[in-house]
Formats: C-alpha cells, structure tokens, sequence
C-alpha cells in the first residue's frame, strides 16, 4: 500500500508509469509529471478503468474513500463511472447543499440562526460557490487553518462540524460518493487548552462573593440574575433568557424547555423559598415581556451571558477568581461535601445519562430529594452571606 511520503517522492521517468495502492486503487505518474488516480474494477463482467481526481487535489485519504464509495455501488449493480458523470452534470455547488441541509432540520430559532452565520462568516465565502463535487480535503484543510492560524478553535472545531454534516447529507442525497472532511485528522490542527471555570468553594470566600455581588448597582434585570444564579445551578445562558411560561408558581418549579438545555430535554428546578420570592417579586414589574430578565433596551429579548460577566468584572472579581460559569461548580462541592445525595445533586445540574430512553424515564427522579436540597442550599448561602 502507498504512503503520501511515497506519493511525493515519485517522480515522472521517460515513460507513463503506475504505482498500486490496494483493490484496484492505482496511482499514474505521467511523463509531464502529473500523478492521476485510477480505479481498477469489473462491472458486467468486464474490466474497466475510471479516473478518480488529480494528486495531491485528491489526497490519498480521499482516493480511498471514493474508491470504498464506488465499490458500495458495485454492490448495487451501478456503475460507477456512469455515476459520476451524473454527479458531474448536477452542477450543485456548497451553497445549495447547505441550504438542503440546513432546511432539513428542526432545531431551535437562535440554534438555526447560529449555525448559518457561523456558515456565513466562516464556510460559505471560501466554498460556497464551488460545485461540491470538487471540494476535496486540502480545500478544507485550507478553510480550517483560516481559523487556526487567528486562534479560533473553538470556531474551527465548529465549522469542521458544520461541513462534515453538508458533506454528508450530499453523500446521503447522490450527489458526492465521498465526504472530504470526515476521516480529517484532529491532530493536524492546534488544540485547545482545556481549562476549567474559576470557581470559589471556601465557604468564607463564597461569603465574600455574595456580599460583593450584593453591591450591584446595575439594572435590575442584570442585578436580579446575578441574585437568582447561585441558588439554580443553571448554566448561566439557561437562566438569563428564562421566559415567564417556564416559571410555575403553584408547583414552585421552574421547567426550562428542551431546546434550551444542552442534553436537549426539559429540566425542572425546585424553587427554594427565596428564589420563589425573588421572581414573585420580579413578576410584579410590568415589562409586557416573556422574558423574566429583558433587555432593557428591547423586551423581545433576554439580558446576555456577557452582561452577568462584565457586571463581575465591575465588581472588581476577575477572571482568574470566579466566572459565572462556577456557580455550578462551587454547589456541587460543597453539597457533596455536605453529605447531601450526590445523584440529586448530578440530575439537578442536569447531568445526564446519554441514553435518551433512560433519560425521559428518569426526568423527575430525586425530585422530592432535589426539593429539600434547593432549600438546604439557599439557606446556607444565606448564611455564608450573613457571616463576616
């Protein structure tokens, strides 16, 4: 079998020549120096040949791909060559596939909207007119690197997954045999530091954090989510787009939908005494607002995660101190270290089992648990707040 490093190093002699990968994959080294890819195979019992794509155009990565894709439909009784050349007249460029793909799906407004403007910004400009049969993986490889030679990572690994699923809805629909992102080595690119969020888990200095928090002198949307997060173990974009429709009163539960939680099913939250007065109290302001923290420039929207960030900032709490991501942190330590039910304490922060099925049936589990653990919680944060 070849390697690219042998690929590279074969240079054009005085005549055609071929080099052989495995079944029936071959590599033709012209007289003028080009290296073509050839696939040998039988289709009603006759030999033929067929030309892949162009080294290094087509990489070896992607040659095997379309020589595994055309041996699938052999196995259909179609013959590849005819094929492509049906793909070949399609004429469909990125831009359309990912338009199919992306109107295929059902997901969320601000999730739907995400995805195209990180296409748009990122994918779109570089291939989306190009037909999508000849994007190849150093076509992406080039994409990508856009992204990681100006350090966005997370973006990349994003992007990297938009374009994988377009290729492979166009490999589902007919119209490419081969998915020019999927098999892209990770290793390839940097990778991101993983860091965890700052968080604060001394009971004297969680003390010192609400009392500082306490001193707030912002809007009262953003003062009121600052008040509310530490006593909910939601993940701070969870609780600053919250609607009123998730609040229920008469339960003392807060129910956040589905398409707003990251494992994609509604999470219940047991209000304690003080966290359901504080949003009794915040019912009684008259935004004509869904949302229980708008912005108070537009009502049809809530406050943003940045707020709840920037406001800490002001508060003189850096970054390396205490992010509001660590809320969730600091409760599940010190309740596990408080003895309380360390499963109750995993559901309520919504940490689930991947299986769906068991997820669904495991909803309200430790529920009556969760209950007197919400209230032994923001009682205790009453008292640290208390103890100077």
């Amino acid at each position: 079998m070849l390697t690219d490093t042998q690929i590279r190093n074969l240079k054009p002699k005085d005549k055609l020549y071929r080099k052989t990968d495995s079944h029936g994959l071959t590599l033709e080294i012209t007289v003028s120096g080009s290296k073509i890819w050839l696939q040998r195979y039988r289709y009603n019992n006759k030999p033929t040949m067929m030309t892949l794509g162009h080294y290094p155009e087509m990489s070896l990565l992607d040659a095997r791909q379309a020589r595994d894709a055309n041996k699938q439909l052999l196995k259909q009784n179609i013959n590849p060559k005819d094929n492509k050349n049906k793909l070949t007249l399609s004429g469909l460029d990125f831009n359309e596939a990912f338009l199919q793909w992306h109107g295929k799906n059902t997901w969320s407004e601000d999730y739907s909207k995400d995805v195209s403007q990180r296409a748009g910004c990122h994918l779109l400009p570089f291939i989306g007119n190009n037909p999508i049969e000849g994007i190849t993986t150093p076509d992406m490889i080039k994409v990508l690197k856009r992204l990681e030679d100006v350090n966005k990572l997370d973006t990349l690994d994003k992007i990297r997954g938009i374009a994988s699923r377009v290729f492979s809805y166009a490999v589902g629909m007919g119209y490419i045999t081969v998915n020019p992102v999927r098999d892209l080595p990770k290793d390839i690119f940097k990778q991101k530091q993983q860091k965890n969020y700052a968080t604060i888990t001394d009971p004297k200095e969680i003390g010192w954090l609400l009392r500082t928090i306490d001193g707030h002198k912002g809007s009262w949307q953003v003062r009121s989510a600052l008040l509310l997060i530490p006593h909910v173990f939601l993940r701070p974009g969870e609780l600053v787009k919250m609607t009123w429709d998730e609040v229920d009163f008469n339960d003392k539960l807060i129910r956040i939908k589905g398409d707003r939680m990251k494992m994609k099913l509604e999470h219940l939250v047991p209000m304690s005494k003080q966290v359901f007065s504080t949003l009794k109290d915040l019912s009684q302001i008259q935004t004509n607002s869904k949302f229980v923290f708008p912005t108070p420039r537009n009502k049809n929207d809530g406050i943003t995660t940045s707020a709840l960030l920037v406001s800490l900032r002001s508060l003189g709490i850096d970054t390396d101190t205490f992010t509001t991501h660590g809320y969730r942190s600091m409760a599940s330590t010190r309740l596990n270290e408080m003895g309380l039910n360390g499963d109750a304490v995993e559901m309520q922060l919504s940490h689930r089992d991947a299986n769906k099925i068991r997820n669904t049936y495991n909803h309200a589990q430790y529920l009556d648990d969760r209950k007197d653990m919400m209230q032994v919680w923001s009682d205790y944060l009453d008292k640290l707040k208390r103890e100077i």
